[in-house]
């Protein structure tokens, strides 16, 4: 697998990026999660914090429609927003693009990404920039 990652490990990072991402922007989205990986940062990724919440009774469904600060401090292993590295095992059943797209990342300089609420992603190399993304296309 990529960048030292075992087996196992490009696996966890493909169920990632199966749920973070869609078409070419899982391999960007891959080249990011390693670059926080690299450098011991949490990949706070929100799909991993949504695995840990599970099902959402009130809802009634398996993805949080809003996730709040407060469900971003969930003791979990899979919360990786608390934690650095990978989860302890996969958190989807990835698909071929995603195995690609993890075995083969974009390499990139940007380390943050969001999702705006029509599913458009914005990548960010800084966390001034990020935050400016958050501003323009969550608020």
């Amino acid at each position: 697998m990529a960048h030292g990652l075992t087996f196992d490990e490009g696996v966890i990072l493909a169920s990632i990026g199966e749920r973070e991402g869609k078409g070419a922007d899982r391999q960007i989205i891959a080249g990011i999660l390693y670059n926080r990986l690299r450098d011991n940062h949490p990949l706070q990724a929100d799909a991993t914090l949504q695995y840990a919440l599970g099902y959402q009774s009130e809802e009634r469904n398996w993805w949080k429609k809003t996730l709040y600060n407060e469900d971003k401090e969930i003791v979990s292993p899979y919360n990786t927003y608390r934690n650095t590295g990978l989860p302890p095992t996969p958190i989807s059943n990835p698909g071929l693009e995603s195995f690609k797209a993890a075995a083969n990342p974009t390499p990139t300089d940007y380390y943050y990404y969001l999702h705006d609420k029509e599913g458009g992603v914005h990548f960010a190399k800084t966390l001034e920039e990020h935050n400016t993304n958050i501003q323009e296309f969550l608020h």
